[in-house]
């Protein structure tokens, strides 16, 4: 089932060039979403309705979602996915209220101070996808966070959907509605990412401050294109799992693993890293067996086979770990002999599943961290969402007329050093007088 890239025997390797990826360019889009973007900074929802009208075959007169419709979804919605919810929201707050970060005050000298503030962001735009399945995980992982960290404005863009009456999912509506959001869009894809930027206030609609959530690759060069009109927490593309497994790991459980990420697109990565020949073997069997018994074989297969996934063969453990570092997966599960022990030793993954019993799909919905990760290697320098997304640091300095005058000279040196004159006479002209 996976194709092999054995490295076992290969140690001078550019990793990041021979590892499997998915082949998709965020630039390349850029061609198709620019208009997109530039159509709604200009003329604001109408270019949005019309984007919508194009891509999601309704033409929605009102974008924003009523609040008897949030009422009424939730209502609805099934017992059981609502108590999954409510438990989901439970922990995801459990863990974003421990990321919680305080003001400090720190002395530099006698009468100086510099104090860290930590400031929300006033207004966020939180984008939920909805094109080959409903992710209501994803309004609680946006909208947690946000809320803990003390947002006071919060709105909610998913797409809408033709069978819903042109709203969004109703699953969506709810999850929104039990969180307590009131400002929901139905609108997505590219022209959402640039209606949360620009807004259009004639449409009642404000513009936010960060925009926050996952998407395809049209909302990732969306997303990159109002990067600085807007912050954004990551370009994220097709979702990534990467397991480091050794003889000890289960065959069943490994198999299990990559197709469940196999079933979100056809373009979803699953990859094994392993030591271990026969486990790879028992894994390709297990995966056939367990394709029998899943739903949406095509897209699984389709993702299973294609260029970004794979089985990598390493001769050690050592050689695993290199390896993962290099491919830097959005989801990383470590399935061997002291799993602790090797997962502290990650340096670049989104998030890392330690041991047999934590699946990701465990983080996906109730593990308490958050899902929306970074993708296609830029785990290297980006973490997922979290609390700090959404706050500002924001330093106080504060000095005494003693404090300023010892520090002076120093200044005046370093503004002569700099060619930069007044800046020292700003200091200077305080002791003048």
């Amino acid at each position: 089932m996976l194709r092999r890239v054995d490295l076992s025997e290969d140690s001078a390797t550019d990793l990041r060039r021979v590892l499997p990826r998915a082949a998709v360019d965020v630039h390349a889009a850029l061609e198709a979403v620019t208009p997109i973007v530039q159509g709604v900074a200009e003329r604001g929802y109408g270019a949005a309705r019309e984007a919508t009208l194009r891509f999601d075959g309704v033409d929605v007169a009102e974008p924003r979602v009523p609040a008897a419709a949030l009422t009424a979804a939730l209502d609805a919605l099934d017992p059981a996915v609502r108590d999954a919810l409510n438990e989901s929201i439970r922990r995801a707050r459990i863990g974003h209220e421990a990321q919680r970060r305080e003001s400090v005050e720190t002395q530099v000298v006698p009468g100086g101070t510099v104090t860290e503030r930590w400031i929300p962001v006033r207004r966020v735009g939180l984008y939920v996808p909805g094109g080959l399945a409903v992710y209501p995980s994803s309004v609680v992982m946006n909208v947690v966070p946000a809320q803990v960290a003390g947002v006071g404005s919060i709105a909610v863009f998913s797409p809408a959907q033709k069978e819903f009456g042109g709203r969004p999912h109703p699953t969506i509506l709810a999850a929104c509605a039990l969180l307590g959001v009131e400002e929901v869009y139905a609108v997505g894809g590219a022209q959402a990412i640039a209606l949360a930027a620009y807004g259009d206030l004639d449409a009642g609609i404000e513009p936010v401050d960060v925009v926050t959530g996952p998407g395809n690759v049209y909302v990732a060069a969306a997303k990159r294109l109002v990067r600085g009109v807007v912050g954004i927490d990551a370009e994220a593309g097709p979702t990534e799992i990467a397991v480091l497994a050794d003889s000890t790991a289960d065959p069943v459980h490994v198999a299990a693993d990559l197709i469940s990420q196999a079933e979100h697109d056809t373009l979803a990565a699953s990859v094994l890293v392993t030591d271990s020949v026969a486990l790879a073997d028992t894994v390709d069997a297990e995966i056939e067996r367990q394709l029998g018994l899943t739903k949406h074989v095509e897209r699984i297969r389709a993702a299973l086979t294609g260029p970004q996934s794979a089985t990598v063969l390493v001769r050690d453990l050592e050689q695993g770990l290199a390896v993962v570092d290099a491919y830097a997966a959005e989801h990383l599960e470590v399935i061997t002999a002291d799993a602790r022990r090797w997962a502290e030793r990650v340096r670049n993954a989104g998030c890392i599943f330690v041991g047999p019993h934590a699946p990701v799909s465990l983080g996906d919905y109730c593990a308490g961290s958050n899902h929306v990760l970074p993708t296609g290697c830029t785990a290297r320098h980006a973490s997922g969402l979290s609390v700090q997304s959404f706050l500002k640091g924001v330093h106080l300095v504060e000095y005494t007329r003693e404090a300023l005058a010892e520090a002076a000279p120093h200044v005046l040196a370093l503004s002569a050093a700099e060619d930069l004159p007044a800046h020292g006479a700003a200091v200077s002209v305080r002791f003048e007088r």
